[in-house]
């Protein structure tokens, strides 16, 4: 089931958000590959795309768009708006990951992880999310992480931004679901992209690092040495396809079949926490008489 949809993606420089504008793109939809710099840091991954669309004969075009910026998301909604109207989907895949002490980080840098990965999702949301509305019906895809589910050492500050999509993509869901437009959440393992290698540590200007024991900065450096094992395995569920994959069902589900979330790749017991939350949450909601908001349901369009 794949009737051409008109897709907006963010974070498409790199990663999953370029292998999904390709991969969709094949697949017949309209995608509007959004990344930031598109004239600057990331003209060359534009011209790349441009020159696959034309080659390939793909319906793939580039926006700029900076989820750190309100006027950007609002340009570029305006852009897509007018082309294609209210997009079917809307997969918030942009994201950077902080990594290192969560002390030794300062409150502007950690306010810089909350920005982008959280604001982000917002402003995003707040400019695309009308015209969907009216039209009664879409599909809101975040990318979150099994970091939203979980707790670790060193990635205190990542956790508190994806712990943070999660709840508000929950409580987003709820509200949206008399609208017709739904969304959920995919939360991936760790996968060999550019998000951990070029992931911001703490400047620590005040050297707070330095006043931890030396096993703690041990542990850290050991940790990307984990990591590079978990990638050179060719048993792990490591392939970013797989993420990629995982949006393409979401996207093809019938509306209202759709799971609230979507582990993909090592999944650190975090799939076997949804299934055995799931069931409290929806009683939650009960509990507190907005069972109303746990189903999505068709919305009153009027385009």
């Amino acid at each position: 089931m794949n009737m051409s949809r008109s897709v907006v993606i963010t974070g498409c420089s790199s990663g999953f958000g370029r292998q999904m504008s390709e991969q969709l793109a094949r697949g017949g939809d309209r995608v509007y590959a959004t990344m930031r710099g598109a004239d600057g840091v990331n003209s060359e991954v534009v011209r790349e795309l441009n020159d696959l669309a034309a080659k390939d004969r793909l319906d793939l075009r580039v926006v700029e768009l900076d989820v750190r910026s309100t006027h950007s998301a609002e340009a570029a909604a305006a852009k897509v708006l007018e082309e294609s109207g209210a997009p079917d989907v809307v997969i918030n895949n942009a994201g950077q990951m902080f990594v290192g002490l969560t002390e030794a980080f300062s409150d502007v840098e950690l306010l810089n992880q909350l920005d982008i990965n959280v604001a982000g999702i917002h402003r995003v949301g707040r400019a695309f999310l009308p015209a969907m509305r009216r039209r009664g019906k879409g599909l809101m895809i975040n990318i979150s992480s099994t970091a939203g589910r979980m707790g670790m050492p060193f990635f205190g500050v990542y956790h508190a931004s994806k712990w943070a999509v999660e709840g508000y993509s929950t409580a987003l869901r709820g509200e949206l679901a008399s609208s017709g437009v739904d969304v959920v959440l995919v939360e991936p393992g760790p996968f060999p992209t550019d998000l951990l290698i070029k992931g911001p540590q703490p400047e620590d200007s005040d050297s707070r690092a330095a006043t931890y024991p030396a096993e703690a900065q041990q542990v850290f450096e050991q940790m990307g040495s984990a990591f590079e094992d978990i990638f050179n395995n060719p048993d792990a569920p490591t392939d970013p396809g797989l993420v990629v994959k995982r949006v393409q069902e979401l996207m093809d589900m019938a509306p209202g079949s759709r799971p609230l979330r979507s582990v993909v790749g090592i999944d650190f017991g975090v799939r076997a926490l949804n299934e055995a939350s799931a069931p409290h949450e929806a009683a939650q909601l009960e509990m507190l008489g907005l069972k109303e908001f746990t189903s999505l349901r068709p919305g009153d369009g009027n385009e």
